[in-house]
């Protein structure tokens, strides 16, 4: 009887693990929260997000929608996605915001259904604060009371000084927390968000759950800006990889696998949040998806490219037993 009582105890306390286990990420960890230089969870737990980027709205309009982000989760095992709203380019928000919005407002919704974080990622070059500040506005309005939703509010800022993207930053970060006194704001330092350097010696204050963006193509990218990184979140600076990818910057040419497993386990070893670049379909190699892939998802191995299939593969073996 004992025996059996045991065993009883044994199967509850196995298929209990099992069901915490299964616990879709917004369930898991909940209103997101930076406590220093670390992203966390409602209950103050050290919390890294690992998913994929979809290309430019304008670019790869097929790939945004609800069965992607489900097959994205599902399949790849994503607890974040980025919809990259293209502010420039042909067709692009300033261009034609309608169509922009049904795009970004298919991903966004499948995302808070399928409870998974999603990136709300003004992608851009150049700087557009007016219309930034009225698109965040109206996104933190719809959005804001979800704690799915985290905002990217400059992409990469270019030829922008770091005091001109500070500015930026104020008055865009002001409008969404007119409405969102909470989610977790990303913002862009000057080259390409390689800048942390100088992020560390004036970082923006007055506001709380800001972190700074870390963009790095592991071909063009190695140590030296790794090792800037590390000085910034030595001093404090918490680091979000919103973009990153493991061949060159022009996003072609032949993957650095070694340098970007580097990069992987410094990431790991910080608890740093990262997102891969991306979901689309040009001839290119950073691009996952081959053109005749269907745009709904459900892609078997022989639909993604080779770097896809490795960008699959690294989310999937560390994301291992959140889904399961």
């Amino acid at each position: 009887m004992k025996w059996l009582k045991y065993c009883l105890v044994l199967l509850v306390s196995v298929f209990a693990v099992q069901v915490s286990h299964a616990i879709d990420p917004v369930k898991r960890w909940g209103q997101l929260q930076v406590k220093g230089n670390q992203l966390c969870s409602e209950s103050g737990e050290p919390v890294s997000l690992r998913g994929v980027s979809y290309g430019w709205h304008n670019l790869w309009p097929r790939f945004y929608n609800k069965h992607t982000v489900a097959w994205l989760k599902k399949d790849w095992h994503c607890t974040v996605l980025r919809a990259a709203m293209g502010t420039v380019i042909e067709d692009n928000y300033i261009e034609n915001p309608t169509f922009a919005l049904e795009c970004m407002d298919k991903v966004i919704k499948a995302a808070i259904k399928n409870d998974i974080y999603v990136i709300i990622d003004w992608h851009t070059y150049y700087p557009q604060k007016e219309e930034a500040k009225k698109f965040f506005a109206m996104m933190s309005q719809k959005y804001g009371q979800y704690p799915h939703v985290i905002y990217e509010i400059y992409n990469e800022p270019m030829e922008d000084t770091w005091e001109s993207v500070k500015e930026y930053a104020r008055e865009v970060i002001g409008e969404i927390r007119k409405n969102d006194p909470d989610n977790i704001v990303l913002v862009g330092s000057p080259h390409w968000d390689q800048d942390l350097h100088l992020v560390a010696e004036s970082p923006l204050t007055g506001y709380d759950n800001i972190m700074y963006t870390l963009h790095f193509y592991a071909a063009t990218h190695s140590e030296q800006l790794r090792n800037r990184a590390q000085a910034a979140w030595e001093k404090g600076i918490p680091i979000f990889v919103s973009e990153c990818a493991g061949m060159e910057a022009s996003g072609d040419g032949p993957l650095n696998i070694p340098e970007w497993e580097r990069w992987i386990n410094w990431l790991e070893k910080h608890k740093i949040s990262w997102v891969n670049w991306s979901i689309s379909d040009k001839n290119e190699t950073c691009s996952m998806i081959l053109p005749r892939a269907d745009k709904k998802g459900g892609w078997t191995e022989e639909l993604i490219k080779p770097y896809g299939r490795l960008v699959r593969e690294f989310v999937r073996k560390y994301n291992e037993g959140i889904y399961k």
